[in-house]
C-alpha cells in the first residue's frame, strides 16, 4: 500500500506531499492543472525512464520519494533477498535526476539500477495510464489473465522453466550430433593413420637405436681394422702397452719397502692393467660380434625409411612423438565411440524432458479451458453492469506448436452489439478492430476488476480509466471502484462526477500563479469542497443550486 509520496523540484510542482488512504483515492481538477505530472512522478518512482525535461531551470536537481507498506508476499520477499536489501516495516523509494539528466535510484537509502527499481514496482504497483488499454491487445497480457484467475500461475512457470531445460537439451543434443557428424567425415582417414602407425609396432627409442645400428653396419670394415690395430697396440708389437704397464708395476713393487706412497702407485698401476685387460677383452668380443650383413642394412633401411617418412608426415621429429600421435589418435576414434554413445543418452534425456512439457502442458491447457467460460460469464455481467448490456468478451484457445507457454495460443475476441436473438450467431472480432476507447477502458476496469479479487494485487492506479462514458455507466463504474478499495487501495484519477463523488479520500489538483511563477498544487479537499468540486464537474464552474444538492446526494450516497 502506499502510504504517501514527496515531489520537490519536478516540472510545474515546486514541493508537494500527498498522504494516501488505504481504500479509495480519487485525483480531480481541470485538463491541464497538472494530473498528468503526478503520474509522470509516480512512473518515476516505478522504475519508468526519464523522457524529456523534467526538472526546472534553476538547475535543483529532481527528487521523488514515496513510501509504501511493505509487501509480504513471497514474490517480494523474493525479491529483497535476491538483491540483498534490507527488509523494514515501511519500504521507501527514492528516484534523484540531476540538471543534466543523471538519475539515481534507492531502495531503504541503499543505491539501485533502474531495473531493479522497475522490478520492485511491480510488485507494488498496478498503474493503468491513458492509453494502456492497447495491453488488452496484447497476448501476453490475456494469456496472464486466464492463468491468474485459472489460478494457475506456478503450473505456468513451471512449464517455461520445463520447456527452457527441453530447449537446453535439444540445443545440446544438436551440437553434440554436428561434432560427431564432423569427426565421422574424417574417422576413415584417422583410422588409417593410426592403423598405419600400428602395423609398425614401433617400440620406444626404435628410429634412434636402428639409426646407430646402420651406421656401424655402413662402417664394419674400418671399425674392425681400427678395433684390431688397438688390440694389437695393448698386447703386442714392439712396446706393447700391457706389458709396459706389467713392467712398471713390478718395479714398483721392488722399491715399495722404501717408500709407502711406492707401493700405493703399485696397486693403482696393477688396477690399471686389470682394467687395460677388460678393454682388451671387450674390444676383441666387438670385433668377434660386428659383421658386415647386408640383409640386416637393407631391413633397417626400410623401417628407417618407413618410420622418417610417418615422422615428416605427422609433422614430429622422434619416435617417442611418433608413438604420441598414435596414442591421441587411439583416442580421437575411442572419443567418437564415445560420443555415439553420448548422443544416444541425450536423445533419451531429451525424449524424456519433451514429453514432461507435453504433460504439464496439456495440464496446463485443462485448466485454462476450465477458466473461459466463468472469465466470459464474469466479465460480461461487469460490462452490463457498466453500461454496456450488448457487449460480449469471447475467449478463444488456438492449439498450435509446443512453446514457454504451453500448447495453445489466448485470444481476446469482442462483440459490443450483442442481442438477445442472434446470441448463437454473433460473430466475435479482434479487440484491435471493433471496441472502441471507452469499450476497451471499461472491458480493462472489468477485467483488473476479477483479477484483483482472485490475486493479492499491489496498489491499482486508473489513469482516466473511466474516459468516455457517462451518466450511468460511470456510476457504476464508481461502484466497482468503491468495491474493489474495500480489499485494495485505489488511486484514480477521473472527470466523473459519479466516480469522485465514491472517494474516501478526494485531491483536488490546480494551477497557481505566484510572482510571474505556475506551480502545480495538490489540495485534500474537506466534505464542503468535494459536493463543491462534484457540482463544478456536473454543471461547470458556477454550479447551480440543482447541481450542489445533487452532488451532496452523490457524496452522501457512497
Amino acid at each position: 500500500m502506499l502510504l504517501k509520496i514527496f515531489i520537490r523540484n519536478f516540472i510545474l510542482i515546486d514541493e508537494l506531499e500527498l498522504q494516501f488512504s488505504p481504500n479509495l483515492n480519487i485525483i480531480t481538477g481541470e485538463t491541464g492543472a497538472g494530473k498528468s505530472i503526478l503520474m509522470g512522478a509516480l512512473g518515476l518512482i516505478l522504475g519508468q525512464r526519464v523522457q524529456g525535461a523534467i526538472v526546472p531551470t534553476d538547475g535543483m536537481k529532481c527528487i521523488v520519494e514515496a513510501a509504501f507498506v511493505h509487501p509480504e508476499d513471497e514474490r517480494a520477499q523474493y525479491f529483497f533477498k535476491e538483491n540483498d536489501l534490507d527488509v523494514a516495516n515501511e519500504l521507501t523509494l527514492r528516484r534523484e535526476i540531476s540538471a543534466t539528466g543523471k538519475s539515481r535510484c534507492f531502495i531503504n537509502d541503499t543505491p539501485v539500477n533502474l531495473t531493479q527499481m522497475r522490478q520492485l514496482g511491480e510488485l507494488l504497483v498496478d498503474l493503468h495510464q491513458q492509453f494502456d488499454t492497447n495491453e488488452l491487445e496484447n497476448e501476453h497480457f490475456q494469456r496472464s489473465v486466464i492463468d491468474a484467475l485459472a489460478g494457475c500461475e506456478q503450473l505456468a512457470n513451471t512449464v517455461r522453466l520445463a520447456f527452457g531445460e527441453w530447449q537446453q537439451l535439444v540445443h545440446l543434443l544438436e551440437t553434440v550430433k554436428a561434432a560427431y557428424n564432423k569427426s565421422l567425415e574424417a574417422l576413415d582417414y584417422h583410422r588409417f593413420l593410426f592403423e598405419e602407425l600400428e602395423a609398425l609396432k614401433l617400440k620406444e627409442g626404435e628410429l634412434e637405436s636402428l639409426d646407430e645400428e646402420l651406421q656401424l653396419l655402413n662402417n664394419v670394415e674400418q671399425v674392425k681394422r681400427e678395433l684390431a690395430e688397438l688390440s694389437f697396440m695393448f698386447k703386442e708389437g714392439e712396446t706393447p702397452v700391457l706389458h709396459q704397464l706389467k713392467y712398471g708395476q713390478h718395479k714398483l713393487q721392488t722399491i715399495g719397502e722404501y717408500h709407502p706412497g711406492l707401493s700405493v702407485l703399485g696397486d693403482r698401476l696393477f688396477s690399471t692393467v686389470i682394467e687395460i685387460n677388460d678393454i682388451i677383452n671387450e674390444i676383441e668380443q666387438i670385433s668377434d660380434k660386428v659383421e658386415y650383413n647386408a640383409d640386416r642394412i637393407q631391413w633397417i633401411n626400410d623401417r628407417l625409411n618407413e618410420g622418417y617418412r610417418l615422422q615428416k608426415k605427422h609433422g614430429v621429429n622422434n619416435t617417442a612423438e611418433l608413438l604420441g600421435k598414435q596414442v591421441e589418435l587411439k583416442s580421437l576414434l575411442q572419443g567418437v565411440n564415445d560420443n555415439n554413445a553420448q548422443i544416444e543418452q541425450l536423445e533419451y534425456k531429451t525424449n524424456e524432458a519433451y514429453k514432461n512439457v507435453v504433460m504439464l502442458a496439456k495440464k496446463l491447457s485443462g485448466l485454462r479451458f476450465k477458466q473461459i467460460n466463468p472469465f466470459e460469464k464474469d466479465v460480461n455481467k461487469l460490462l452490463k453492469q457498466i453500461g454496456m448490456p450488448n457487449a460480449r468478451i469471447k475467449v478463444e484457445l488456438i492449439e498450435g506448436e509446443l512453446t514457454s507457454n504451453g500448447a495453445e495460443e489466448v485470444l481476446f475476441l469482442f462483440n459490443g452489439n450483442v442481442s438477445n436473438n442472434d446470441s448463437e450467431q454473433v460473430r466475435y472480432e479482434s479487440l484491435a478492430k471493433v471496441a472502441s476507447g471507452g469499450e476497451r477502458s471499461r472491458l480493462m476496469l472489468s477485467i483488473k476488476s476479477l483479477v484483483a479479487k482472485k490475486l493479492q494485487m499491489p496498489t491499482l492506479i486508473f489513469d482516466e480509466i473511466d474516459s468516455g462514458i457517462s451518466g450511468e455507466a460511470a456510476k457504476q463504474v464508481g461502484r466497482i471502484m468503491k468495491d474493489l478499495s474495500s480489499s485494495h487501495q485505489i488511486i484514480s484519477i477521473t472527470h466523473q462526477p459519479q466516480v469522485a463523488a465514491r472517494a474516501d479520500t478526494h485531491y483536488f489538483v490546480y494551477k497557481l500563479v505566484e510572482a510571474n511563477k505556475v506551480q502545480t498544487q495538490v489540495k485534500r479537499l474537506s466534505y464542503a469542497e468535494r459536493v463543491s468540486a462534484i457540482a463544478q464537474m456536473l454543471s461547470g464552474e458556477k454550479p447551480t443550486p440543482a447541481a450542489m444538492e445533487n452532488a451532496r446526494e452523490m457524496v452522501d450516497a457512497r
